[in-house]
């Protein structure tokens, strides 16, 4: 008990998972409450888990030392990014268990997204790039910025080596995305370099990464959607969509949540999703010289939150990993069949080209000087209260 009092949780009562036959879907795998509750939590706790944090180092030299209050679309970024980068690297089987000394892999995936300017992924760096975005450091981000920063910072992070695409206008263009992947540019491969402890740098990355570049025929593509569901709440017609979104074995979960309070969704249990949520302030950690982190603050042990789907607030980001042109292919083919299923009003559009009426392919990337950048961040951003009906 002494342990829950370092964090922001005595406030709130978890409840354990309900006694339900209805299936538990997390992030592409199906449970039931009844045989498999041990599994279940062991799943969500493996995930990495991104809150508020304090006493780190000041973004940009002489901002802010901490971002409660302001970064919990953030840390949701971090955390579906994480989830890609755990599949990229570890595979979606990897599970973490207290006290179990982990692979090398895992602390390299941690150490990017700590808090230091360094990371790959830090707070300091996703809001530093913010600003090309158009938003002040501290200012709260929707789930279409944070999608477009990462994209941005993804670039860096050459162990990785991912292709990200960013679906814009409700539409995924299957010809964009494997000339994207397809580049067959040099690929750091995750099996390529297995890292050595004396070799770790802290921003993620082995040191010699760039002696033991590969070509690809596929860069793993992490495939994010920011979509808007409704206008002020949900639109009971894409409930069943969303769901079928979380039992596909590429999902990577959704970025959303309530109005201004963004939270990190992995599944779902009937009317119910399942979530991680930042809103808890931890101290800051800081790396070993070894390379290696206390890690436990970045797993959630306690079971997850729940909220009734029609809660949701409508601008989310949905993300997808395709670690294989297979897996891809595969994606397509599910998302084709969750046109026939009834009752399920498809979120998006999937096509092979792109539309006549996408004029200019600089829309689509949203680059921070084109005009369509400040009507595409009203269009996903729920924190504009004047959101209004754009005709695209």
């Amino acid at each position: 008990f002494l342990a829950t009092l370092t964090y922001d949780t005595l406030r709130f009562e978890y409840e354990d998972f309900p006694e339900t036959k209805e299936p538990v879907w997390i992030l592409g795998r199906k449970y039931s409450v009844f045989t498999e509750k041990e599994e279940i939590l062991l799943d969500v706790t493996s995930r990495l888990w991104f809150t508020y944090r304090k006493n780190f180092p000041a973004i940009g030299g002489t901002g802010p030392t901490s971002d409660t209050g302001w970064g919990c679309m953030l840390r949701c970024g971090q955390m579906i990014f994480a989830q890609a980068l755990v599949c990229r690297h570890l595979g979606r089987d990897w599970r973490w268990i207290k006290g179990k000394r982990q692979m090398d892999d895992y602390f390299n995936v941690l150490n990017a997204f700590i808090d230091k300017k360094d990371s790959y992924y830090s707070i300091h760096q996703i809001a530093q790039m913010g600003v090309g975005e158009g938003k002040s450091i501290g200012q709260w981000y929707g789930p279409n910025t944070v999608a477009q920063v990462l994209k941005k910072l993804a670039t860096f992070d050459t162990w990785s080596s991912l292709a990200v695409h960013i679906a814009m206008d409700n539409t995924v263009v299957m010809e964009e995305i494997r000339r994207l992947c397809q580049s067959n540019v040099p690929c750091a491969g995750a099996a390529a370099c297995p890292a050595l402890e004396s070799d770790v740098l802290y921003n993620g990355c082995p040191e010699d990464v760039g002696l033991r570049e590969r070509l690809t025929p596929w860069k793993p593509l992490v495939l994010l959607i920011p979509l808007r569901l409704g206008l002020t709440e949900i639109n009971e017609a894409y409930i069943e969509t969303l769901k079928h979104c979380f039992m596909m074995p590429q999902s990577l979960g959704v970025i959303g949540g309530k109005p201004n309070s963004a939270h990190y969704f992995i599944g779902y249990v009937g009317e119910e999703l399942i979530y991680l949520d930042p809103h808890t302030t931890q101290p800051a950690v800081e790396p070993s010289e070894s390379g290696c982190l206390p890690d436990e603050s970045f797993h959630c042990q306690h079971p997850p939150c729940r909220m009734s789907i029609a809660e949701l607030d409508p601008s989310i980001a949905v993300g997808f990993f395709c670690n294989t042109e297979a897996d891809f292919n595969d994606w397509c083919q599910q998302i084709k069949k969750l046109s026939l299923v009834r009752g399920a009003l498809p979120m998006f559009e999937l096509v092979e080209r792109q539309p006549s009426h996408f004029s200019n392919p600089d829309v689509l990337n949203l680059t921070p000087d084109s005009s369509d950048a400040d009507r595409l961040e009203r269009f996903f951003d729920s924190e504009d209260e004047d959101f209004e009906i754009l005709s695209l």
